[in-house]
């Protein structure tokens, strides 16, 4: 793994700012509204020839009335144990604050690098700001701007200076796993639960998580990236700036990932919101399992598991190939059960099938269910081939596709899901026109291959021949 450099800092010192410059991205959220990180950020940057992650962490507060404050203290301690190196922000502007004094005794204990940072001092006549934070019992601060650059390579040839050597980088078939859902069905307690530790905040107030946070997981010998995800919500109830880019950021997860978890409230029951938020992972085209979690507060009997499936089932017919589990994030039931239908799921959705089988398929459908004429003329099936993975996508060359009705391409679907063992994975199929390339004298020109062309170029080719007699 690369080392590791976390930045810590109370709040509104500018550490997303400066995580977003060093990490060329747009990963951290900004804002001027104090509090907006909570979650631990990792992302991958690099200076010259040294490659590290970086931890973008919530602003410290060692006193205080937000109901997150104990919360992302515990973050930010996590933080700065898995680091290689550390550092503190300060905020040149505002000058000294007493939660600064609070971070370096809490950090005089920690035996490793910690570079000092005076953030948003814009050019060389602002530096003369460093001298009041000389009092802190420090030697050596660095001048910086997160926002415009200044002084930046600077600090970062110091910063790597001092970072040990990488160590064997993680694989790279690695399964990329988001966690998704309705604010509070139990993401981040389910993350919690799978690492067994408080890598998330946890809090029974919804919108808590605004980052897509990733977190690294070995389960037996393999090992797999968690995304935890802020909470989707119903486009007329996200309100907060803050919150939309936290849902478009959600959004970008689903589009890096391979599986996605569709954790479901079970005590309140399956919402439209949960269905329109595993229409999202199916319109990405992610696999998916179904968690209804929170199922050790459900009223039960001996039909409850089953009328919740069959619930499931109905409302997300889309969704009928995604597996489903009840869970207990909090108590832990069935939580192991998740990878192994996580590695099904992605087995089948990194699938490759050869083409005579995938022709094969296709011919024997055709022969038990013949397609519909289109205008009197019968519609031809030539050929398909697989052209993509993740998931397995089809194309299927045809005289008319647009002829083809939707409801035969999923007849098509389901006959190469039973056929070729891919039960739980989502499969795409899309219908093109045969061409092909003719010889018009020297020039070639592409024709589609239909009667009325052939017909035409047989025509043409008789006339040239009798203006030559």
């Amino acid at each position: 793994m690369k080392p590791i450099v976390a930045v810590v800092g109370r709040p509104n010192v500018g550490k997303s700012t400066f995580f977003n410059r060093v990490t060329k991205s747009r990963d951290a959220l900004v804002d001027d509204r104090p509090g907006v990180t909570r979650d631990r950020l990792y992302r991958d940057a690099r200076w010259e020839d040294t490659e590290f992650t970086l931890i973008d962490t919530g602003g410290f507060l060692e006193r205080d009335d937000d109901p997150f404050a104990g919360h992302i203290r515990v973050q930010i301690q996590q933080a700065v144990e898995d680091a290689d190196a550390v550092i503190l922000m300060l905020d040149g502007k505002s000058g000294i604050s007493p939660y600064d004094r609070d971070m370096i005794q809490m950090l005089r204990n920690v035996y490793k690098p910690v570079l000092y940072v005076v953030n948003k001092i814009d050019g060389a006549e602002q530096e003369t700001q460093l001298a009041d934070f000389y009092s802190l019992g420090k030697d050596n601060f660095w001048p910086i701007s997160g926002e415009h650059g200044y002084g930046v390579p600077d600090f970062m040839d110091e910063l790597v200076r001092v970072l040990p050597p990488s160590e064997p980088d993680e694989p790279d078939d690695m399964i990329r796993i988001a966690v998704v859902g309705r604010p509070n069905v139990g993401k981040s307690s389910l993350i919690n639960r799978i690492l067994g530790q408080e890598r998330h905040v946890v809090s029974e107030v919804p919108g808590t998580t605004r980052d897509a946070v990733d977190s690294v997981c070995t389960v037996g010998e393999k090992q797999y990236r968690l995304v935890d995800t802020a909470g989707i919500r119903r486009k007329g109830k996200v309100s907060l700036k803050i919150e939309k880019f936290s849902i478009i950021k959600a959004f970008k997860s689903l589009d890096r990932c391979d599986v996605a978890l569709v954790v479901i409230d079970a005590h309140e029951g399956i919402t439209d919101q949960d269905i329109t938020v595993a229409g999202y992972a199916q319109d990405r085209g992610c696999g998916c399992v179904f968690l209804l979690n929170k199922w050790d507060i459900v009223e039960k009997d001996h039909n409850t598991t089953k009328r919740y499936y069959e619930e499931l089932r109905m409302r997300s017919k889309f969704l009928s190939f995604a597996p489903a589990l009840t869970i207990s994030a909090l108590t832990g039931t069935r939580v192991h059960k998740i990878f192994r239908l996580v590695d099904e799921v992605y087995r089948q959705y990194s699938t490759r099938i050869g083409t005579g089988q995938i022709n094969r398929i296709i011919e024997r459908a055709i022969e038990k269910n013949e397609p519909s004429l289109h205008l009197g003329k019968r519609l031809r099936f030539y050929y398909a081939t697989q052209v993509a993975a993740k998931p397995p996508s089809f194309v299927c060359f045809v005289n008319y596709p647009e002829a083809v009705h939707f409801s035969y391409q999923r007849y098509l679907i389901n006959q190469i899901r039973e056929e070729a063992g891919l039960d739980k994975t989502p499969i795409q199929l899309k219908l093109r026109q045969r061409t092909g390339r003719i010889e018009f004298g020297k020039r070639k020109k592409k024709v589609e291959f239909s009667k009325k062309k052939t017909t035409e170029y047989r025509n043409r080719k008789k006339q040239g021949k009798r203006r030559k007699k």
